[in-house]
């Protein structure tokens, strides 16, 4: 079993660049954006995923189900605690697409690491507000 509380740093690693000035999506970006050029790519966001999905499947099985979905909410709950502003526009997309609901394609009350892959290019588009096909900053602006 993959130790979850090792697992949680690199995922949601918390920056204090844009975060601390209060810049919205900032800590969304600082989190996903791998290469650090201030922009979300699809790949970027792939690649993430594929490891947020191998973090919480604990128990190898191929599928978030049950109690790992569970830890996973919990673990996006205290990553967001303090981050403010997250209840709107393209971050509430953003943890919108993180939910059961939205990943578990074929409804079956667990998540397969091809449903939540297979869910990214349609989480990055509903955030990419502008439809240059990538996320930055500027797509959590107020519209």
């Amino acid at each position: 079993m993959k130790p979850i509380q090792l697992a949680l740093p690199l995922i949601f690693a918390a920056s204090v660049t844009l975060a601390e000035n209060g810049v919205p999506g900032s800590h969304f970006i600082e989190n996903w954006d791998l290469d650090g050029d201030g922009q979300v790519t699809l790949a970027e966001a792939q690649e993430r995923r594929g490891d947020v999905f191998y973090s919480f499947d604990a128990d190898e099985d191929g599928f978030i189900d049950g109690e790992e979905y569970k830890n996973f909410d919990e673990a996006r709950k205290n990553d967001m605690e303090g981050q403010g502003g997250h209840g709107n526009g393209a971050m509430k997309n953003a943890e919108g697409g993180m939910h059961l609901a939205y990943n578990d394609a074929d409804s079956d009350g667990r998540v397969s690491r091809a449903e939540f892959l297979g869910r990214t290019e349609a989480w990055i588009g509903q955030m990419d507000r502008n439809g240059d096909g990538v996320v930055t900053t500027a797509d959590f602006g107020r519209k």
